[in-house]
């Protein structure tokens, strides 16, 4: 009996002492700290196209776009062109009542007429009365005629001269007038000044003009066989783009086609003073962009085909001037860089085969801020760290932790 219990008792004991550790070990799996292992994000060098650009957003305008006017009042009798319809230099595009003008050409070819037929009877008058002054002259050389009828007669020679000039005046003014109502005539037939693509029709047939004022637009003319694209360069950017730089730009409607020409002008005012409403659009360099209702901008100016007039006008372009262009450079990205050193150099970090990040001194050439130019200290497939990141992992590899299961 007495060993019995003493066995059973050694029994609780070792029971008491087994729950004793094995809550102990539940303990500290559950509570032990974690230890941090570095996880690094990285990048291959390798080589590719860089360039730092402007970038830019742009407007498609119309190579050359002409405001056809009316120069006289009257009634549009008839349009002879459609929208979209291609015109040649000197075509009608619509005609004017011409009943007003027709009258007042009459009027004038009248006036011309009175003060020919005034001038020949004064031409005849002024002839009679020279012809009287050399008679009264030859009379008084031989005492045959008074001195006052002399006077008289040569008197009367100054008078007609005097008025055949005044006449031969108005008649000049009244060819004058003729002329203008001819003209005015000839306005009420409205031709093309240029060839070109019809873009707008403001007006109707029937619809009264009056150009008193000012000349109402009939048509609007355009060239569309080639355009001109309008960016908006921001004054931060302005100081840096200079005519001749290569540019590039899409629409909206076909993002994946470039379209590629040479930046011809730089405007020397800014937007406001080309357009006459100010409008504000975003401008940007590689990382960086602004927008605000008081930024200035200034139009950089480029031509670009359109044999198929694809492109139309107040397309919006997204445009891109290259300042500088690398071909097949070794590149890593700009976050790859740390701490910057003397003449263009720069700390790296390399990532050898163990996985270690070992400090290296590298050459940078072009650096846009997205990607960097390498020009020593590093080759390509090497690995540069552009991040690091941490990860908590504990010292058991159950994969949870919860305390282990429990059991005899």
């Amino acid at each position: 009996m007495l060993n019995l219990r003493l066995f059973l008792a050694s029994l609780r004991v070792r029971a008491v002492l087994l729950t004793i550790l094995l809550l102990g070990a539940a303990s500290v799996y559950h509570f032990m700290p974690t230890r941090q292992e570095n996880h690094y994000l990285a990048a291959t060098a390798g080589l590719g196209d860089l360039e730092d650009s402007v970038l830019a957003t742009g407007t498609v305008k119309a190579f050359r776009q002409v405001s056809v006017g009316a120069q006289v009042s009257g009634q549009i009798k008839s349009l002879k062109v459609s929208l979209g319809q291609s015109v040649r230099k000197g075509d009608v595009l619509a005609e004017i009542d011409p009943r007003t003008q027709q009258n007042t050409l009459e009027d004038a070819q009248a006036s011309v007429n009175s003060y020919q037929a005034q001038l020949d009877a004064k031409n005849a008058a002024l002839t009679k009365a020279r012809q009287d002054l050399v008679r009264q002259h030859a009379l008084l050389g031989i005492q045959a005629t008074s001195k006052e009828s002399f006077d008289s007669a040569r008197a009367a020679q100054d008078q007609a001269v005097a008025e055949v000039r005044q006449l031969q005046a108005q008649l000049r003014q009244a060819r004058v007038s003729l002329q203008t109502a001819s003209l005015n005539l000839g306005y009420t037939r409205i031709e093309a000044p240029i060839d070109g693509v019809v873009v707008a029709l403001p007006v109707e047939e029937g619809q009264t003009v009056n150009a008193t004022q000012s000349a109402p637009t009939i048509v609007k003319l355009a060239q569309l066989d080639t355009m001109t694209i309008k960016a908006e360069i921001s004054e931060g950017d302005v100081v840096r783009v200079k005519p001749g730089l290569p540019v590039s730009f899409t629409i909206l409607g076909e993002p994946d086609k470039r379209y590629d020409a040479v930046l011809r002008a730089v405007d020397p005012g800014p937007q406001s003073y080309s357009d006459a409403d100010d409008s504000t659009s975003s401008t940007s360099t590689g990382s960086s962009s602004s927008s605000t209702s008081t930024a200035i901008y200034y139009y950089g100016l480029f031509d670009v085909p359109n044999p198929a007039h694809k492109l139309r006008i107040n397309m919006t372009a997204q445009v891109s001037i290259a300042l500088q262009r690398v071909r097949q450079a070794l590149t890593v990205p700009a976050s790859a860089l740390g701490r910057k050193l003397a003449e263009g150099r720069y700390s790296v970090q390399v990532l050898d085969k163990n996985g270690r990040a070992l400090p290296r001194e590298v050459r940078v050439g072009l650096n846009n801020g997205v990607s960097a130019q390498i020009l020593s200290g590093l080759s390509a497939g090497e690995t540069v760290v552009i991040g690091q990141a941490s990860a908590a992992k504990t010292s058991s590899d159950s994969g949870h932790n919860g305390p282990p299961p429990i059991g005899m």
